[in-house]
């Protein structure tokens, strides 16, 4: 576990899962059938932080701008890394793949903080909990000349960990070799340059016990003259806020112009700060030489859980018709691959389409920017969502890959479909949701980035709410305070044939199951959003009744 704080390290509550579990059914396979755990390699869920003040190693994930190449000595992974990687990512699926035992279960029913009610408009604290450290470490990637080639390595870490016990080391040790490969993801080829534009990106990687560390990074060309090569400052945390990183990433881009030295007292002053509620502001004093003391202010969104997207990137690309078809197929957990040569592109896309899953998340192989060592990942045959850079596309067609969606994020096109996903979705909720994504296409007054996820989200939100809204009546309670799901008394329950046979499949994803263990344990509801969100369904009909 990568903490660096001066804290005893603990297990963080079990929450394995939430992100593995093998109830989920294999695509494909009958209706019935269930899938064994995820894809070996690369496994990983969209962002959602653990209840830990100790959180361990993350997914993988990126956004940023097109970056300024040419042919010079070339930038690969190389055989060992690759292998290191896949080794460190398998002995992750291999541990975390094992179901809990009943006695785990019942400490986390009887723990407290998995269980406390957020306000409305903000998932639980156990997810986004204020108060925990902004981050773990800083690190910087740069580009050095190794047998004939430029590689990847970590030339700063802030703060130092010192003392470790021989397994912490080792974890260590494995997390910062896999750190620099998912800065440099692209392994192509890279010369010095004189003009660089500055890309924002992020990764996620997730450890052996399902927590993450999620890397935020800066790929900048460092002050100076003449040709000279890009570096990464990256932030490691346990904390899914894109936005709020992103403008640290600037103070940190703006301090690296002067000096390393002036970004040292900026991030210790970070460091010293507790993590903001949802809506608040934490306000951080920082020297600058020549322009003296700055206050920097950084607030988090009121909405907690679409802090960590950009609708707007989506809506760019891809028509509302398309939308839809990618939303079906993730939604039944398919084998998703996007593709665009820009990191940013992938990574906002992808992000965008997990988070419409809420409140679900997709519990299986997740890797919004996939190494170009590691593009074996489409040959799994389990469910994968996936962003490889459009210039490997020759190479991932060529892989002897099951069936799976592949869309072009650079043509807003679908380039090879299963054939079903029109009829995947109700057709009167899939027109409901395509007739709100277009008002929003032909809304003039949307203007920010907040308004146009809070549009997208409802749609989507209130899609679940009336195909599994009722799913809190069909828990049945013991006297123990432990409930138990009843599957089919639930999907007796709704009323239309054609939403039904959506729900029938919808209850054998391990999306919906991870959802229900986690309702299982206790009456108060996991999502405080969407409780509120089927509370206010409910009260509409019941008003529509009476009137």
């Amino acid at each position: 576990m990568l903490t660096g704080l001066p804290c005893p390290l603990v297990p963080p509550p079990p929450l394995l899962p939430r992100y593995l579990s093998a109830r989920g059914r294999t695509p494909g396979a009958p209706a019935g059938a269930r899938c064994g755990p995820a894809p070996p390699l690369l496994l990983s869920s969209p962002l959602r932080p653990v209840p830990s003040l100790l959180p361990r190693e993350s997914e993988s994930a990126a956004g940023g701008s097109r970056a300024l190449r040419s042919g010079a000595a070339p930038l690969r992974a190389g055989a060992t890394m690759a292998t290191s990687i896949g080794n460190f990512f398998r002995r992750s699926l291999r541990r975390s793949g094992r179901r809990e035992g009943k006695e785990e279960a019942s400490a986390a029913e009887n723990n407290p903080s998995r269980v406390l009610p957020g306000k409305p408009g903000e998932r639980s604290s156990v997810f986004y909990s204020a108060g925990q450290f902004f981050f773990e470490y800083l690190v910087v990637v740069s580009l050095k000349m190794s047998d004939g080639c430029y590689k990847p390595k970590i030339t700063y870490q802030f703060p130092k960990r010192e003392n470790l016990l021989k397994g912490q080391k080792e974890e260590e040790e494995r997390l910062l070799q896999a750190i620099p490969l998912f800065c440099f993801p692209d392994g192509n080829n890279w010369a010095p340059v004189t003009e660089f534009p500055s890309e924002t990106f992020s990764f996620v990687l997730t450890d052996v016990d399902g927590s993450r560390k999620i890397g935020y990074c800066r790929r900048l060309l460092p002050s100076g003259r003449g040709a000279r090569l890009p570096e990464v400052f990256c932030i490691i945390s346990c904390l899914g806020c894109f936005g709020l990183f992103s403008k640290i990433l600037d103070e940190v881009e703006k301090r690296r112009q002067i000096s390393m030295a002036v970004i040292y007292p900026f991030m210790q002053g970070l460091r010293e700060s507790p993590f903001p509620a949802p809506g608040k502001t934490v306000t951080i004093k920082s020297f600058i030489p020549e322009s003296g003391t700055e206050l920097i202010e950084l607030t988090r969104p009121v909405d907690a859980h679409l802090e960590h997207v950009e609708f707007q990137a989506l809506l760019q690309r891809l028509s509302p018709h398309l939308i839809l078809h990618i939303f079906a197929s993730a939604v039944l957990e398919r084998r998703l691959i996007f593709l665009a040569e820009e990191l940013s592109v992938l990574s906002q896309c992808i992000h965008a389409v997990a988070a419409l899953l809420y409140p679900f998340t997709w519990a299986h192989t997740y890797i919004p920017v996939v190494p170009e060592c590691l593009l074996a990942t489409v040959c799994c045959p389990t469910p994968f969502m996936v962003g490889i850079q459009m210039r490997h596309l020759e190479q991932v067609l060529d892989q002897p890959m099951e069936e799976a969606l592949i869309v072009d994020l650079c043509e807003g096109k679908i380039l090879r479909a299963v054939g079903d996903e029109e009829e995947i979705l109700p057709i009167k909720l899939q027109n409901e949701m395509l007739m709100s994504l277009n008002r929003h296409n032909n809304n003039n007054n949307i203007h920010t980035s907040e308004q146009v996820n809070t549009l997208v989200s409802e749609a989507f939100v209130q899609f679940f709410v009336r195909m599994v809204g009722h799913y809190a009546s069909h828990i049945k309670w013991s006297k123990n305070g432990s409930g138990t799901f009843q599957e089919r008394a639930f999907c007796k329950a709704i009323a239309s044939k054609t939403n039904r046979k959506f729900v029938k499949k919808f209850v054998k994803t391990n999306m919906f199951s991870l959802f229900i263990e986690e309702a299982e344990k206790s009456r108060i509801p996991q999502e405080a959003y969407f409780q509120q969100k089927i509370t206010q369904y409910h009260e509409q009909k019941k008003h529509r009744r009476d009137s």
